[in-house]
């Protein structure tokens, strides 16, 4: 069941004989299409839908809602509506996405994104929290949000050639924080040891509560997370991939703001997340960017020539790596003995690209003269080590994850790898730098934004919202920032491939 329907009534009218109260009587007409469960008629709907209900003489189309555990009776129209349109946002740091969907054929109505307007209080979550906490930081963060996702949602109405008051209902998948900061709550505790949130399954609430540019009686559903760095957009990626209902053992990635990692099957799920994204972003390289025009997405190196060819998102100039580029580069650098096991340039390995500044050797991957801007493209020493630190954090969480319930990566059927970094990444590369196991290629299998797809099946399918619950009370979180042997794993991971080579058969030794 959708998160609100749309149902065809009609009523005898009201006679001497049958003196039925209207909302009775619309409440009676609809039980023959409900059937058993509470069906309530909110006391701030009352009126308007009495009043549409008789006006319309008794038949036409009443708006229900799905209000976890009752049915809420929350408008009449004199027939039905064209579309019934239904929202599910992607709750992101940096990007809101969204599609708007018809609840009525499941026809997708228009998609499109948004930058998170509270990026100008900073561009990560604990700037954020630590802005929350001052003053009216609180407030400001949420009408920050709240403001881009309105004209998110003006945009996607205007293509689907409504107004945005017209949209039914809004199912969200964020990171604790950014859920917390869109209900306006304190996210203090979450980066504060034993780091609790205040609300891992937050109760449904409306539109016209959080100032939302939508029907007023929009049920909004917020998916639930598990701890303060495992949030409903990981839950929704469980639901999107099925990790959940696999009879055979599966991993789901998703890289972000965090590198989030579940491991399972139907019957068990154990879940980590941990700080190994931002380098993988381009966040942390001082040429890096996100995945948008101009950033070089994929890249090639001879190994016995050292040519350089590259590839930019939208065959644009290059402006700059996003985080699929910096892996190809520096795996190639590898390859072609440009850096070594420590991730270190080796001086005089390419006199033709390497240069010497004010802060040790850099490799020049686009000059000035063929750049979108005239300035050269450039890898630092420091960015290498920022992509070292990265790259052995992600293989430390899920190395450390398979630890906890003793599975071997040669167990796996399948390795879902979400967002733009599924939707980039070349596991080839990945698997030379040691950033991913060392498996048959098949076995990674990229899915897109899950956080997204899981907001659109819990906007859906109520059977999906009871799935979101029940994988938050059975799934197992394991807390990284005190595991011990993360950080053993982690130290171990800080060479290309890997300390043991032995963990990368396939990755050649350069000679």
């Amino acid at each position: 069941m959708p998160l609100v329907r749309c149902l065809p009534v009609t009523a005898p009218p009201p006679s001497l004989k049958d003196n039925t109260a209207d909302l009775d009587r619309l409440k009676r007409a609809l039980r023959e299409g409900l059937g058993q469960g509470p069906l309530v008629v909110p006391w701030r709907w009352a009126g308007r839908v009495a009043a549409n209900f008789r006006e319309a003489g008794f038949s036409g189309a009443a708006i229900v809602n799905d209000g976890e555990g009752r049915l809420e009776l929350v408008d009449f129209l004199p027939r039905p509506p064209a579309v019934l349109p239904g929202l599910a946002l992607d709750l992101g740091t940096t990007y809101l996405e969204a599609t708007l969907l018809d609840l009525a054929s499941g026809r997708r109505l228009a998609r499109g994104h948004h930058l998170n307007g509270q990026i100008r209080f900073g561009d990560d979550i604990l700037s954020r929290i630590h802005e929350a906490g001052q003053g009216a930081g609180l407030s400001e963060l949420q009408g920050a949000v709240i403001g881009s996702i309105n004209e998110l949602a003006t945009g996607l109405a205007r293509q689907a050639g409504i107004v945005p008051q017209e949209v039914r209902a809004l199912s969200v998948a964020g990171n604790p924080t950014m859920i917390h900061l869109f209900l306006g709550l304190d996210p203090h505790h979450l980066c504060r040891e034993p780091y609790i949130p205040l609300v891992n399954a937050p109760d449904l609430t409306a539109a016209w509560e959080l100032n939302l540019a939508l029907h007023p009686a929009a049920p909004v559903y917020v998916l639930p997370g598990v701890g303060s760095y495992f949030g409903g957009d990981l839950i929704a990626g469980i639901l999107a991939s099925g990790l959940d209902q696999g009879e055979k053992t599966a991993m789901l990635i998703d890289v972000g703001t965090n590198a989030e990692v579940v491991l399972g099957n139907r019957d068990w799920l154990i879940a980590c997340a941990g700080a190994a994204g931002p380098a993988l972003e381009g966040g942390v390289a001082r040429m890096g960017m996100r995945a948008g025009p101009g950033a070089i997405e994929h890249l090639d190196i001879d190994p016995a020539t050292l040519a350089i060819s590259w590839q930019t998102v939208d065959n644009q100039p290059p402006r700059g790596l996003c985080g699929s580029g910096i892996i190809d580069l520096v795996a190639g650098l590898y390859l072609g003995r440009v850096i070594d096991q420590r991730g270190k340039f080796r001086p005089g390995a390419d006199p033709r690209r390497l240069r010497r500044g004010e802060s040790g050797l850099s490799y020049v991957v686009v000059p000035g003269e063929e750049a979108a801007d005239g300035r050269a493209v450039i890898l630092e020493q420091a960015d290498l080590d920022a992509l070292m630190r990265s790259k052995a954090a992600m293989y430390a969480i899920l190395s450390t994850l398979a630890a906890q319930v003793g599975v071997d990566f040669a167990e796996l059927s399948r390795i879902c790898v979400a967002g733009a970094f599924g939707r980039h990444i070349d596991p080839r590369r990945a698997i030379t730098l040691g950033m991913l196991p060392d498996l048959p290629l098949s076995v990674y299998q990229p899915i897109g934004n899950s956080s997204l797809a899981g907001a659109e099946l819990t906007l859906a399918s109520g059977a999906a919202r009871s799935r979101s619950l029940q994988i938050m009370r059975s799934i197992t979180y394991v807390e990284l920032n005190v595991n011990q042997e993360f950080m053993l794993r982690f130290s171990g991971a800080k060479f290309i491939p890997h300390t043991n080579h032995a963990l990368f058969p396939s990755v050649p030794v350069p000679g």
